[in-house]
């Protein structure tokens, strides 16, 4: 494995938004280790029997990234966060579609680990989805906390230099969101019964 350093895939990054397609070219091998690792995390929080693959999962993202307008890219970080959003829509996307399918049987079931949000049971992915564009409209910071932490899987640091605020109310932003998703998902699914 080819150690690569994080000024080199920024400086792809940008060859790449300025439309140097060899750039893409190169960069694909160097960020494609972590995407199927954060794809699969994602994955294996899935119902038993899911269809969509972790390669299936990076592989959409990556047509979505190369047939999308350019970006400027700032740096890495801003490349996994976009990366983290398309996946969430990939997933989100896939709830739907198998839940029209099954004409509103149940949607895929995402489970949170203690790392990520602490729900007693398994929410499924559609209203967690939901719940995130509700919280989005009241604040816009939080909701992305969430999208970068559980679907990009960034850490606090991380998540801090994308929003460009500081670790602590990255984690204070976390604590407030997943109180806030999970009396959302509670009230979701109580006007469901």
């Amino acid at each position: 494995m080819v150690t690569v350093s994080p000024d080199e895939v920024t400086g792809w990054l940008r060859a790449w938004s300025r439309g140097d397609e060899s750039a893409l070219e190169k960069l694909t091998p160097l960020v494609y280790a972590e995407l199927r690792r954060r794809a699969r995390r994602l994955v294996i929080r899935e119902r038993a029997g899911h269809s969509l693959q972790p390669t299936a999962l990076i592989h959409e993202a990556y047509l979505r990234l190369v047939g999308s307008a350019p970006v400027d890219w700032r740096d890495r970080r801003h490349f996994y966060a976009l990366a983290a959003r398309l996946m969430r829509q990939i997933l989100v996307d896939h709830a739907r579609s198998r839940g029209r399918q099954k004409r509103g049987g149940a949607a895929m079931l995402v489970p949170f680990d203690e790392t990520a949000i602490a729900f007693s049971e398994r929410p499924d992915l559609v209203r967690l989805d939901d719940a995130l564009q509700a919280l989005a409209e009241t604040d816009m910071r939080k909701s992305r906390v969430v999208e970068l932490r559980f679907f990009g899987g960034l850490s606090v640091e991380e998540a801090a230099n994308v929003l460009e605020v500081s670790p602590q109310t990255v984690l204070r932003d976390w604590r407030l969101a997943k109180a806030w998703l999970q009396r959302e998902m509670r009230r979701g699914e109580s006007v469901r019964r």
